[in-house]
């Protein structure tokens, strides 16, 4: 009878820790609420060894990660997969055995904070390899460097040399890729990477070839406004919480961590200009029913860019979404994935309204009962609806467009 009372309490405190009131329209609830107590198991016994000075709270989170999801470079009849390096940053290679000649080609750079993750993550591979073998294109999967060891610009530093190596003559011959058919992707942190990457090399007079698509998944593109309708509609969803996006932007800046609490009521940017502010302004980029009710925070306007902020923040290479109309218009074709229950949503929406108005032909993918990091989950054990939905979307797009 004790045992069966304290196996009730024990299952009564695992259901209250695990349970979270969800907005409806969420897909598959419990599943998000499963992953979301996972990772806020990892991440509380990260900050508890970081405040003990045991170890950084990352580098438990990516040993876990590293225990758990990485996996060898398993080849089969249909793949040959590799560990690779381009100039000089490592990159998983997964390359379709026959089919064309020549192949379509996909540079991606995963997502996780600019901190976490890896090529070698089982996620990852796992998603690479269904690209690989459904396009009969050459993925190559790029392993930058992370925080906290590697902060601005570094991270970028390491995706702009794997993309210009991805660009020159000597990788097409290499991999037997079709010059003219080349994509640069990436989720969340890696889709910033390529986004700021795609407008540098679009950018260069010397490049003897451009990509010919962007593909950008659920895209963190700003660090000025954390109070846009997305944030406020979503700051209690997981798995991407407002505070968690604005730690991993401080570490990925180098900025002092004690401007979390300013930057979470936009403090840290009420004084931009109307220029810088026009490019965030989600009350004009974005239509009324994607911006609810939802009313600016923290805005003031009509100051000096610099007043208070450091440059980083204003740096494009960093915030992508700053960038001018003129930058933007070189960009090529784009697609751009995005989530309802993503803090990140208006990132991404905004984005395409940006390059729209620049000329640039865009899809708008949304997926309205998304949450971010939805299509890495894809696969078993996590695998959900929305999951499926969206990687076979964004593998579609690639076919048709690429």
């Amino acid at each position: 009878m004790r045992l069966s009372v304290s196996a009730a309490v024990l299952l009564s405190a695992a259901a209250y820790y695990v349970y979270l009131p969800l907005p409806p329209g969420v897909c598959e609830p419990w599943k998000l609420m499963l992953l979301d107590a996972l990772f806020r198991s990892f991440m509380s016994a990260g900050e508890l060894l970081h405040g003990l000075g045991v170890l950084h709270r990352v580098h438990l989170l990516n040993r876990l990660v590293s225990l758990v999801e990485e996996v060898p470079p398993r080849s089969s009849p249909a793949l040959l997969v590799t560990d690779s390096a381009l100039s000089g940053v490592p990159a998983r290679v997964f390359r379709p055995r026959g089919g064309r000649a020549l192949k379509r080609g996909v540079l991606y750079f995963h997502g996780g904070g600019w901190a976490l993750g890896s090529a070698r993550m089982r996620s990852y591979d796992l998603l690479c390899r269904k690209m690989a073998e459904d396009l009969d294109a050459v993925i190559l999967s790029v392993d930058y460097g992370l925080a906290p060891e590697s902060v601005f610009p570094a991270q970028y530093v390491d995706a702009l040399s794997a993309s210009r190596s991805f660009l020159s003559s000597e990788t097409w011959s290499r991999f037997g890729l079709d010059p003219d058919r080349l994509c640069i992707s990436g989720d969340s942190a890696g889709a910033n990477l390529a986004a700021a990457v795609t407008q540098t090399l679009c950018s260069d007079p010397s490049l003897r070839s451009c990509p010919r698509l962007q593909a950008l998944v659920y895209p963190v593109l700003q660090a000025l406004d954390f109070q846009t309708s997305s944030y406020q509609q979503n700051r209690a969803v997981p798995i991407l919480y407002p505070p968690v996006m604005a730690r991993f932007w401080l570490q990925y800046l180098d900025a002092d961590p004690l401007l979390e609490p300013s930057m979470l009521q936009n403090q840290h940017s009420a004084a931009l200009d109307p220029d810088t502010r026009a490019k965030i302004n989600w009350t004009a980029l974005l239509p009324a029913h994607v911006r609810k009710h939802y009313l600016p925070v923290g805005v003031a306007g009509g100051g000096d860019s610099g007043a208070g902020l450091a440059p980083v923040f204003l740096d494009v290479r960093a915030a992508p979404l700053l960038a001018d109309e003129a930058v933007l218009s070189r960009t090529p074709r784009a697609y751009i994935l995005t989530c309802e229950f993503d803090v990140l949503r208006d990132d991404g929406l905004m984005y395409a309204r940006r390059l729209l108005d620049a000329g640039v032909t865009v899809t708008s993918d949304h997926y309205h009962d998304g949450f971010h990091g939805c299509m890495v989950f894809a696969h078993l054990p996590m695998m959900s609806s929305v999951g499926r939905r969206s990687l076979d979307g964004f593998i579609r797009w690639l076919d048709q467009n690429l």
